[in-house]
């Protein structure tokens, strides 16, 4: 083996157990900025050595590959589904029948939590990850290893004394912290949020992007294994044995000797489970023995040696005071149902969203209704019925409204969308007051001293109307607001001043259009680089951008055919804001690869990567780091990655050799 191999495999070993202590043990050993280091020296050494590629690498997990469609893949092992108990008087009748089939022996019981998520199957062999399959109807399911190699807390390779081959069985999960992270990204981008975390994880795993997938923070909690001649005799054994291989099983399983336990343990979690980071609906217990699982069985549906216990969802029953309505700064109405104060799930409810006019008439819910409240996915308050044998009895159906509760447009609502929308863009305040605190945030243009409040006060003193009006603020103007200092007012222009030095790609998203999030500005300023290229791009130039779709597309399409956009965004460059990408000085030479797109791999004689690269993108063409349909040559040179080599031949891309390449160039 040759150093730089042996020098590969250590940065691997090392990064995998970082990632171990980090996503599974949740005890990092460094920080995030020493790892990012070490993942950046181990791609750099992989492009430089392209015959050590391994699909197995920790840089790997970022995803990328794209898949069409899923293939139904059978499950050696059947995912069998559970059976429900909702009464302790339940879980005592499953017992008698668990002695009744074992005879006068002693029982023991293992108790763990159950994870509201997306069933997962994942097969080992010799300790790598080989393939995931969803739970389908048990029988088979789809494979989906490309997105569940992106998630962190799913080894993909073991450590330890683990079996030659073996399935494992786990929930992914999407945890309530980053559930909310990703609801205000979208809110930002003016989209509708996620119901809940388990369909926005269930969802996820079929998204047919896998680096999609990676920025989504999902976990995989793993609670069985299932093979032959497993290396244990008890549920117990095989959970501590997952946790030594390297996987992540939830810490608060617990043996019970008798039922009792098994009581207390439900009653301990139906208390605190507000405490845990995930989403949860019950307990699952099961007989402890491995022996005795066998020789109880199954039904044809679900096994006889274990029962899940479904706590009841925490509701609780208040009046509904009043109806009001909300204006987001994309000018989504929701109306919001504004409640008598309520104990709830730990704490205080006084307000719930209705979401939209359809679920209001579909629960029929009216002013001065009791209703029943609870928290959809623990953390949304959401009315989930009315108590019709309470409502009064001048009580009179609910009527949408028409018109903007804040500047009195008449509401529009587009066949394919179920929220209405005041089309009052540039007049209606909220919106106003929304799209330039969105201008200002941490994202955006960041600019200090400057908050949200703050934005209220400009705008409502008539100092401000759209985002440009900032830069033609005075000191003497904003001095003598409330809660502004001579100091306060010197930081707020200063602030301002300042955040024309931000970049190009966080201009783009600061300016609010809609369903251009942070990261696709980065896509778009980094692909048309100026800000006049991208307004003058039509919707099928937009769509042939890597990961843009129609409907940002023709959101950016709208954006600039509208003249009082383009008037703000003249404005903003007069005043020295950044609308173009910071250029190197140009070495292009033609446009021959002009819509071009290249991957470069493998070894070459009479030129480094990076000199074709620079050659590629001299002469018009684009580079890109993995292999897609948009991919329109591929540059091979020796030891190109199998993996590389074999999607390039499944997508019928032509390969060109160095010699072939040099040839196109002249």
């Amino acid at each position: 083996m040759d150093d730089v191999l042996k020098q590969i495999n250590a940065l691997r070993e090392e990064l995998n157990l970082h990632n171990y202590n980090y996503y599974v043990l949740d005890k990092p050993t460094v920080t995030d900025f020493d790892f990012d280091q070490k993942l950046k020296q181990l791609e750099q050494l992989e492009q430089q050595h392209p015959m050590y590629y391994d699909e197995n690498s920790p840089t790997q997990r970022v995803g990328g590959a794209i898949t069409k469609n899923f293939e139904t893949v059978a499950h050696q092992f059947r995912m069998y589904s559970l059976d429900n108990s909702y009464s302790k008087e339940d879980l005592l009748e499953w017992e008698k029948r668990v002695q009744k089939g074992l005879g006068d022996v002693a029982v023991t019981y293992t108790c763990e939590l159950k994870y509201d998520g997306a069933s997962i199957s994942i097969t080992y062999e010799n300790g790598i990850l080989k393939r995931a399959v969803t739970r389908g109807d048990g029988i088979q399911g789809d494979d989906v290893t490309n997105n569940i190699k992106t998630i962190k807390s799913v080894p993909i390779r073991l450590s330890g004394d683990y079996p030659d081959k073996f399935d494992i069985r786990g929930e992914i999960v999407l945890p309530f912290k980053g559930f909310e992270k990703m609801n205000q990204d979208l809110i930002e981008i003016g989209e509708n949020p996620y119901s809940n975390p388990r369909n926005t994880a269930s969802g996820s795993l079929k998204l047919q992007d896998s680096a999609e997938v990676a920025r989504r923070p999902l976990e995989c909690l793993l609670y069985t294994i299932v093979g032959e001649e497993l290396p244990f005799t008890t549920q117990f054994e095989g959970l501590t044995k997952a946790r030594e291989w390297g996987f992540k099983v939830p810490p608060n399983a617990q043996l019970a000797p008798d039922m009792e336990a098994v009581f207390e343990f439900i009653d301990y979690w139906d208390k605190h489970r507000q405490d845990l980071p995930y989403e949860t609906d019950g307990v699952v217990v099961k007989v402890n023995s491995i022996d005795h699982q066998q020789e109880l069985g199954y039904t044809s549906k679900s096994p006889r040696w274990a029962i899940a216990y479904k706590f009841k969802t925490e509701q609780a029953e208040t009046i509904l005071n009043t109806i009001t309505y909300q204006v987001g700064r994309t000018g989504a109405i929701t109306p919001v149902a504004n409640l008598q104060a309520v104990q709830l799930a730990g704490t205080t409810v006084r307000r719930a969203s209705l979401h939209n006019a359809d679920q209001i008439e579909k629960l029929d819910i009216r002013e001065r209704d009791s209703v029943y409240v609870e928290k959809g996915g623990e953390i949304i308050p959401k009315i989930v019925g009315v108590n019709f044998d309470l409502r009064p009895l001048d009580s009179v159906p609910t009527v949408y409204i028409t018109h903007c509760p804040e500047c009195q447009t008449e509401l529009v609502r587009k066949e394919s969308e179920v929220q209405h929308y005041c089309p009052n863009f540039y007049g209606c305040p909220p919106q106003i007051i929304g799209r330039i605190q969105h201008y200002i945030s941490r994202k955006a243009m960041d600019i200090e001293g400057l908050g949200g409040e703050t934005v209220a006060l400009l705008v409502n003193n008539h100092l401000i109307e759209n985002y440009a009006d900032l830069y033609e603020l005075r000191k003497e103007q904003v001095v003598h607001l409330e809660r502004m200092a001579d100091k306060s007012a010197e930081n707020l222009i200063n602030g301002i001043e300042k955040s024309k030095q931000v970049p190009f790609e966080r201009v783009l998203y600061a300016l609010g259009i809609r369903y251009v999030g942070e990261t696709v500005a980065k896509k778009l300023a980094n692909h048309y680089k100026t800000i006049e290229a991208l307004s003058r791009a039509t919707l099928m130039d937009l769509i042939l951008v890597d990961e843009i779709g129609e409907k940002i597309a023709q959101s950016v399409v709208d954006f600039f055919e509208n003249d009082i956009n383009k008037s703000l965004i003249e404005r903003l460059k007069n005043y020295g804001v950044q609308f173009e990408m910071q250029f190197k000085e140009s070495t292009a030479i033609s446009d021959r690869f002009s819509g071009m797109l290249f991957v470069v791999s493998g070894v070459f004689e009479k030129f480094s990567r990076e000199e074709l690269k620079q050659l590629i993108e001299d002469h018009g063409g684009k580079i890109g780091s993995s292999i897609s349909a948009k991919t329109t040559y591929v540059v091979a040179g020796n030891n190109m990655g199998p993996a590389k080599l074999e999607k390039a031949n499944k997508l019928k891309i032509n390969i060109l050799s160095e010699d072939d390449f040099i040839k196109l160039v002249q």
